[in-house]
């Protein structure tokens, strides 16, 4: 069973659940903003996911923009940035997977497909 962090009021996580429900796929659903991973779990997950640390942030939401974080990231240490993701689950990239051997950010269809199907 994976875990999606998903954000209800978000279209790209309507979306995602629609394709999970459509393909028989079980999941945990948690809400990211009030039930948000922390500092070791989001580790965890970049470790697990292969992926760049900046692709577990939310580059379009409003905290994103608000903190100036597309000058402040890349002078940021890895540390700095576990914490501050860590502070506000409307700061991490959603929907975020969590499945026993990956993690992915975001729904891109095919890359979901790979994973999952």
């Amino acid at each position: 069973m994976i875990r999606v962090y998903c954000y209800s009021r978000c279209t790209t996580c309507k979306k995602a659940l629609k394709w999970l429900d459509e393909k028989g796929i079980g999941y945990t659903l948690t809400d990211i903003k009030a039930d948000h991973p922390g500092e070791a779990e989001l580790r965890e997950y970049y470790k697990k996911s292969g992926l760049p640390l900046k692709r577990f942030f939310n580059t379009s939401g409003t905290p994103y923009r608000e903190l100036g974080l597309s000058q402040k990231l890349p002078e940021m240490s890895e540390d700095e940035q576990f914490a501050l993701l860590a502070t506000d689950g409307m700061l991490v990239k959603r929907p975020l997977v969590v499945g026993e051997d990956f993690v992915l950010t975001g729904f891109k269809e095919a890359e979901w497909a790979e994973k999952l199907l």
